[in-house]
């Protein structure tokens, strides 16, 4: 007999109630006792002391910790768009365009490993609708295409491929679906009501299985959405995130859904846990521009604000230049809900466009190397789009780029000079001793984040001739800081010293590098 579990759900709380006496907790529920506080109110009437205090608390969830730790993730944009050249489909295109007679999707994970990957978004549906997996819901998918005689299924062979090379599964769902949009299901005016998913089907090959069951609101399109997210995760294996962005097609914006984000993220927490729900999710935002590239300061924690049935969202400007220092909370504070942990992710593609185009070529190395300082060097994660061309495979010139990136980026960092150096720490500072001077022109620098994001502004220093002398600085240190040195510096001492903190800052990496390049 299948469990029914009944989740009545408000913007920022769910509950559910079920047989097995099995409770499910939301995106944004109050965290257990133990659990880090990702999130914490403030209102219009905190002093600056107060937000700055609150700031401090904030902690990153355990899944946040371990996106934070993947640095570099890639992203293959591939669909009907591959075979018209269009970056935004109608919704209207046939899937018998879609003939990728070449898939090798072990080519795939196999560049990817090479290129030092660990984690993999397949867009499983873009803004057209046309889904990569025979999914019972709509027509408009892979069994539609005479491509592998109709039985064809790209998701599938994605995760399976990647597993198989030791790389994690993304899976990318667009909200917006201009063929559900064509055909009356997307934005017509229904009203959220319950619906149980998964919805049986006309035989449906799913009966008599012994099958988790569960009632949300949701809208017409929304109860659909909940339907495609069910199938993609209960039959494909674990998946590690499920990214969700903003952009609607070519949908009007009259016209645009409001979107039943609570439920959607209350089911991905039920099925994959330990899924990050990024971009338009509660656990990693946009970083504000498709250029992969972030702010000098990038804060991780951040004031938002909910909207939309919970969907979390910038209380500043999506693109504003700063975040979440000081003054951009006292700025925040009228419209800000909460402070939050929501690091961010920077997306870019190889390629001048999303989807594969012919006449298009890859970034080069220098190109590629430069934007990797400019996002993993600044405490944030790089989303690399790669996109498979129309055989199926992904192209040569980009899979000897992935290689050749990563091995620019093992240059630029090679060995830890500062590996065997005595260390002694003091309140806010951190010295290396390395026996000897040695010519260094990198540093890699982190916090202890999983104690908050506190350091504000920091030196790091060599001695030179007997004096310390100031080599590098900078605000926001966060997970991962890369400062490359304009010339190499010899000094066999060196420390970095905590300017500005919120709270009490403790140094989780100092290393010492000498380039390469």
């Amino acid at each position: 007999m299948a469990v029914s579990r009944r989740l009545f759900l408000t913007a920022t709380t769910a509950t559910a109630l079920a047989a097995s006496g099995t409770s499910l907790t939301p995106a944004h529920a109050a965290p257990a006792a133990g659990e880090p506080a990702y999130r914490i109110p403030i209102g219009p009437g905190d002093s600056a002391e107060e937000l700055v205090r609150k700031a401090s608390l904030v902690r990153p969830t355990d899944r946040q910790l371990a996106w934070q730790a993947l640095e570099k993730t890639a992203f293959l944009h591939f669909g009907v768009n591959t075979f018209t050249g269009l970056e935004w489909g109608s919704g209207e295109e046939g899937p018998e365009l879609f003939q990728p007679v070449g898939l090798d999707t072990d080519q795939w994970a196999r560049a990817l490993r090479d290129g030092g990957f660990k984690l993999a978004i397949l867009t499983v549906k873009h803004h057209d609708g046309f889904v990569l997996y025979p999914t019972r819901y709509t027509n408009h998918s892979v069994a539609s295409s005479s491509w592998a005689g109709g039985r064809g299924d790209v998701l599938r062979s994605f995760a399976d491929s990647m597993r198989r090379h030791g790389i994690k599964v993304g899976v990318y769902v667009s909200p917006a679906d201009e063929n559900q949009f064509l055909h009356g299901v997307y934005a017509n005016g229904s009203p959220r009501a319950e619906h149980t998913v998964p919805t049986p089907v006309e035989d449906d090959d799913r009966t008599g299985r012994d099958l988790p069951t569960f009632t949300l609101p949701a809208t017409d399109y929304g109860a659909h959405m909940l339907n495609q997210l069910y199938e993609v995760l209960t039959e494909y294996g674990p998946v590690d995130e499920v990214w969700f962005d903003g952009a609607q097609g070519h949908i009007p914006p009259d016209k645009v859904e409001k979107y039943d984000w609570d439920s959607w993220y209350a089911l991905i927490r039920a099925l994959a846990p330990d899924a990050t729900i990024a971009v338009s999710g509660p656990d990693v935002r946009w970083v504000g521009n498709e250029g992969g590239l972030a702010r000098e300061d990038e804060w991780s924690v951040v004031p938002v604000k909910e909207k939309e049935y919970g969907r979390t969202d910038y209380a500043l400007a999506y693109d504003a230049p700063d975040q979440g220092s000081r003054d951009a909370l006292l700025k925040a504070r009228e419209v800000a809900t909460h402070l939050q942990w929501w690091p961010a992710e920077c997306d870019v593609s190889i390629r001048p466009g999303w989807f594969y185009h012919e006449d298009q070529q890859p970034k080069s190395v220098a190109q590629l190397t430069d934007i990797w300082f400019r996002s993993v060097g600044r405490n944030s994660v790089l989303l690399l789009n790669v996109p498979p061309d129309q055989r199926g495979l992904l192209p040569d010139a980009d899979v000897a780029r992935l290689r050749e990136f990563r091995e620019r980026i093992a240059a630029e960092l090679p060995e830890d000079l500062a590996e065997d150096a005595r260390v002694t720490d003091g309140p806010g500072t951190r010295t290396l001793d390395l026996g000897r001077p040695v010519e260094v022109n990198r540093i890699r620098l982190a916090e202890d984040v999983r104690r908050g994001q506190q350091i504000e502004a920091y030196v790091v220093e060599a001695e030179v001739d007997g004096d310390w002398t100031a080599v590098a600085g900078q605000g926001v240190m966060g997970a991962s800081r890369i400062l490359p040195l304009p010339a190499p510096i010899s000094a066999r001492r060196w420390r970095v010293r905590v300017t500005a903190s919120r709270a009490r800052a403790r140094i989780a990496a100092f290393r010492l590098y000498r380039s390469r390049i």
